[in-house]
């Protein structure tokens, strides 16, 4: 069975990969899975608190087929979790890595945005994680999917979520319709 694994922070931002589990779970019956960085429970901004699978340091990438990193406050924290490790394996093993918001931080810091086109909320903000990537930054309001990493700024959940699937081999007339939908919203506006 494909299996996403999902990072949630404290205060996480709860409307960035809600749509892409529920999405992957009910639709796909992709296994979602969510690991926190203790293993303890976490309160999104909107106050959805979520009892985690499993803890960051328990992510077995051999046992997964997606890492998604959900955005929030803390990956711009002096205190960020450091992923690094858990990153590169993922990537070392061909799994898609993905990240929302701020969850590019991580992906900025731990390099894997130096040699893939991508994207996030605003260029200066990776640029100051040191990262030797900021020639493929994209300025683009939807998903950016290369080379097995796929990054969106926190107000694109539905591209976002259209990449992963995409990624995971889940590009069908069925998520194409389910886009549409999503999209006649904008037209509308």
């Amino acid at each position: 069975m494909t299996t996403i694994v999902t990072i949630l922070t404290q205060g996480y931002a709860d409307w960035e990969t809600a749509l892409l589990n529920a999405v992957a779970r009910q639709y796909y019956e992709v296994d979602t899975l969510y690991a926190t960085p203790d293993g303890r429970p976490v309160v999104s901004a909107g106050g959805l608190r979520v009892t985690p699978d499993l803890a960051i340091a328990d992510i077995d990438p051999g046992a997964m087929d997606a890492l998604v990193l959900n955005g929030g406050t803390a990956w711009s924290a002096p205190d960020a979790p450091e992923l690094g490790d858990v990153l590169h394996a993922a990537r070392a093993s061909g799994r898609l890595v993905a990240a929302i918001c701020d969850g590019t931080l991580a992906l900025a810091r731990a390099g894997l945005l130096d040699q893939v086109r991508h994207t996030g909320n605003a260029p200066d903000a990776l640029t100051a994680t040191g990262y030797a990537g900021a020639t493929l930054y994209q300025q683009t309001p939807a998903a950016v999917s290369d080379g097995g990493v796929v990054t969106a700024p926190g107000t694109a959940p539905v591209s976002f979520m259209a990449a992963v699937m995409a990624g995971l081999g889940r590009h069908d007339d069925n998520l194409a319709f389910y886009l549409g939908l999503h999209a006649a919203e904008h037209r509308a506006a």
